[in-house]
């Protein structure tokens, strides 16, 4: 069964310019062998056809921010391809619902009737996440399979290729990206993670939302619609 080769045409040719090698490597013919495994005997999410949903949405010409997460929701129906996004009949989980409680605080945006990021993506918001897959019930089951490689290459690409993206880093995990990042080039905003755990810590009351786009205009870039209404 192929789960992962089928879906390489449909990535833009911008992105496959840089990535096509990643996917000749040896850690990346071993991950879709443990893909392939793990597929055998759990139910995996998202849905084949939307692992690489982030990278289909965004084109790497498009991309002017990079939101980076960790995994994929492991509940029924919510991963879709996109860091902290869920499709739209889902009830949007706790951090999610921190995000657009930020939102309105800063840029005085109404919460939005779903939870689905598409809107942003289009954009040119990169909404990674670290690992790409994961197994149903199990946060963070897949962290071992080798997609962390993959994306802080993406990262690293992203970093050299291109210039003026503005990078959020919520919480301690995508903060250890910093460093494939270059600081010179781009803008790091760094804050606590959006969960329950931590979103009072630093995250309510950072207004990345309207500083990034502060950041888009001052280099004579559209800024970001946060508006999913």
């Amino acid at each position: 069964m192929r789960i992962v080769e089928k879906l390489l045409p449909e990535l833009s040719s911008s992105w496959m310019k840089h990535l096509s090698i990643e996917f000749k490597k040896d850690y990346f013919i071993r991950l879709k062998q443990l893909l392939k495994h793990e597929k055998e005997k759990n139910i995996i999410f998202p849905k084949t056809s939307d692992i690489f949903k982030a990278f289909e949405l965004t084109p790497f010409k498009k991309v002017k921010v990079v939101i980076i997460g960790q995994d994929p929701y492991h509940g029924n129906k919510q991963a879709h391809g996109l860091a902290f996004s869920v499709h739209k009949e889902i009830i949007p989980p706790p951090s999610l619902k921190n995000i657009f409680q930020e939102l309105k605080r800063d840029v005085k945006i109404e919460e939005p009737k779903h939870g689905n990021l598409e809107y942003w993506a289009k954009q040119g918001v990169l909404l990674l996440n670290s690992t790409l897959t994961v197994n149903a019930g199990k946060p963070n089951s897949h962290h071992h399979l080798g997609w962390n490689q993959f994306t802080n290459t993406t990262i690293n690409i992203l970093s050299r290729e291109k210039h003026g993206v503005v990078f959020l880093l919520w919480g301690k995990f995508a903060q250890e990206k910093q460093s494939l990042i270059d600081s010179k080039k781009h803008y790091i905003l760094n804050t606590s993670h959006p969960s329950p755990f931590s979103a009072y810590k630093g995250f309510i009351g950072s207004n990345h939302f309207s500083e990034t786009n502060s950041i888009l205009s001052s280099n004579n870039q559209t800024p970001i619609d946060w508006n999913l209404n």
